[in-house]
């Protein structure tokens, strides 16, 4: 209740005052005193009490004072009618009003805290599943970029092979790896996205030391010009498999060991006791890397030409033909794949 408002009370109780002494009509006492918003009490000229609801000493000499949580508006209105000098009015609304805001102020913190955590939650959330999609969006820029650089190395090769007119026996040889390359790449890229891979596949008995012996044939010149020397000890073994399958997952195994390898490096490649095995002295992998090496455009080192996803390819083929395949490596000593049919 603001100061006017209890102006405008006492001054209307005054007026009700003075009417009744002017007319010499008597005054219903207890009306002036039915209301629950506020107390009143009547004072005379010696400022005794003389009737009301409330007793709290009251400073005279101002019109309006601050008693503990309430405000008393003092009113000298009534001029001593009826004996009535001062009109004290305590307004009870104050603390109501101090509660009430200082309820709806906890509520307002209540709110700005819950929105708060519930924004951060948000922010949170967001961020977490937002990460893969843009960790995926990298390693798909990344991969086309590789793809455009492997595609580009042999295309390259082959244009300026041909650009003679009489090639020699190298030149023929150049432009033959790097055709297959091509042909590598573009078989890779279709399998991961177009083939439907168990999809009207001839599967058969394949005698996987006879494939491995015909496929050893095609990496002789790419491991020659490394200087790798490549030795083998293969049992006879047949596996029910589809033999395109077998190679890709054969190849990729192999292209790495001399990709990755040194210059006059080593590759073992052992098949017994139903194991392929396939060793290399190259840079290795290192061991906190190993556990993703398999996944899509996944690349365990920058040092050479590649877009991961050949290892990729390699794990779906051993998944669909249950077939266990096991890493180990050290870097700079080795790297050791196994095929446990």
């Amino acid at each position: 209740m603001t100061k006017s408002d209890m102006q405008n009370i006492t001054s209307k109780l005054s007026s009700k005052i003075i009417s009744s002494h002017m007319t010499n009509t008597s005054l219903d006492t207890s009306k002036l005193l039915e209301t629950k918003e506020y107390k009143i009490s009547f004072y005379n000229e010696n400022k005794e009490k003389i009737f009301g609801n409330f007793d709290d000493n009251i400073d005279f000499s101002k019109d309006l004072i601050q008693h503990e949580e309430h405000f008393v508006f003092v009113d000298k209105s009534p001029l001593g009618h009826l004996g009535i000098s001062y009109i004290a009015i305590e307004e009870n609304l104050f603390s109501e009003k101090i509660n009430k805001l200082t309820i709806n102020i906890i509520f307002i913190f209540i709110f700005i805290f819950i929105y708060s955590v519930i924004s951060l939650i948000g922010f949170y959330l967001a961020k977490l599943f937002l990460k893969p999609i843009k960790n995926e969006r990298e390693r798909l820029n990344t991969f086309i970029k590789d793809t455009t650089h492997e595609l580009n190395t042999p295309i390259s090769a082959i244009l300026m092979s041909t650009e003679s007119t009489n090639l020699t026996p190298k030149q023929i040889e150049r432009v033959k790896l790097s055709a297959k390359r091509v042909s590598e790449i573009y078989k890779d890229l279709t399998y991961v996205f177009l083939e439907n891979h168990l999809h009207e596949k001839i599967i058969n008995e394949l005698s996987l030391n006879t494939v491995i012996n015909e496929q050893l044939k095609y990496f002789e010149p790419l491991a020659s010009k490394k200087r790798i020397t490549i030795t083998t000890n293969l049992e006879e073994f047949e596996y029910k498999i589809n033999e395109d399958d077998f190679i890709r997952v054969f190849n990729n195994l192999v292209s790495n060991s001399i990709k990755y390898n040194k210059i006059s490096g080593e590759i073992d490649i052992s098949l017994k006791n139903k194991t392929l095995t396939i060793k290399d002295t190259g840079i290795g992998i290192r061991e906190e890397k190993i556990k993703n090496i398999f996944d899509r455009y996944y690349r365990a080192t920058s040092e050479q030409g590649g877009f991961g996803i050949g290892l990729n390819i390699v794990s779906k083929i051993c998944k669909d033909y249950n077939i266990k395949i096991v890493a180990d490596s050290k870097l700079n000593e080795s790297t050791t794949f196994k095929l446990i049919f």
